[in-house]
């Protein structure tokens, strides 16, 4: 289940990644690659509380650049901060999150991050559910965003690998057609 309300018949946990330091190196070297090519003039990198962080905080130690990250909400106690770490105004910031289904809440930390003054350059994830409508909310902010995998990479690589079954790549298919349909009778 996730927040949204959604069910999904895959749970992909990225955070398990940094368990493994192959994986985690691997992960790093692509998402600084992209960055290098996609927004060379980045002067700073934001993490998405919580999963965001740490695979932030890597890619900023790679790239020698600042690091800050962005809590869904400001803390209730202390100096309520939104944003932790110190970015100056108009600083060119990508944005680091794990992984987008709606896009909602790495949305909200661009918006978060716009209202302090950042520029934000783009969002780069490591996955994505590649939704339509999340497409869309993204075109809407004016925030381009690049995730090294999607669900439909993902399910292809699983079924002809034999990592699953034919008829859990159907099941997982009919899902990310119509993941609300799927939800509501499943």
């Amino acid at each position: 289940m996730w927040t949204s309300g959604l069910r999904s018949p895959v749970y992909c946990d990225n955070r398990v990644t940094l368990s493994f330091p192959e994986a985690r190196t691997y992960i790093t070297e692509q998402m600084v690659s992209v960055i290098r090519s996609r927004f060379p003039e980045v002067q700073a990198i934001a993490g998405v509380a919580t999963a965001g962080i740490a695979q932030g905080a890597l890619i900023a130690s790679a790239l020698n650049l600042p690091f800050a990250y962005v809590r869904p909400e400001p803390k209730k106690h202390g100096l309520q901060n939104s944003i932790e770490g110190r970015l100056d105004a108009g600083a060119k910031v990508v944005v680091i999150e794990d992984l987008i289904s709606t896009g909602k809440s790495s949305l909200k930390a661009v918006a978060d991050l716009r209202e302090n003054n950042i520029e934000v350059l783009g969002l780069l994830s490591i996955f994505n559910y590649g939704f339509p409508e999340t497409d869309a909310r993204f075109i809407s902010e004016s925030c381009p965003y690049v995730s090294l995998c999607n669900f439909k990479e993902l399910s292809s690589v699983a079924s002809n690998t034999g990592y699953i079954s034919q008829s859990d790549f159907e099941k997982v298919s009919e899902w990310s057609a119509d993941p609300k349909a799927w939800s509501e009778k499943n």
